[in-house]
């Protein structure tokens, strides 16, 4: 799949359909993927940190609600939540699980940035 040069949004994205999953990730250069659960606490406090590399850096946030879409789970081996994957041209480049610092993220993303 060839990268578009799609707008990099500046807040967290909800994924609705898991058809948007690959073509999301595929549309942008790197992208952090947030695998969360609306009653999950720890994912509620991370929720700053993960907005803030959304509004701060020039990574795409997808947020995925494990509920809601247990297939896309499942495939990416999604056992614990929060699990933040870090997706550069594509691949998955790195992952996270559980609660992580603004800090840790905001490294995760900007080592796969240009």
């Amino acid at each position: 799949m060839t990268q578009t040069s799609e707008p990099v949004p500046a807040e967290p994205v909800a994924l609705e359909s898991a058809d948007d999953f690959d073509d999301f990730v595929g549309s942008h250069g790197v992208v952090l993927v947030d695998f969360y659960a609306d009653w999950c606490g720890p994912c509620q406090m991370m929720e700053p940190a993960v907005e803030a590399v959304a509004s701060e850096t020039d990574a795409a946030v997808l947020k995925v609600d494990v509920d809601r879409h247990q297939g896309l789970a499942g495939e990416y081996g999604v056992q614990g939540i929060p699990t933040l994957l870090v997706f550069a041209d594509g691949e998955v480049a790195d992952r996270m699980v559980g609660a992580q610092t603004e800090d840790a993220l905001r490294e995760a993303v900007s080592g796969r940035l240009e």
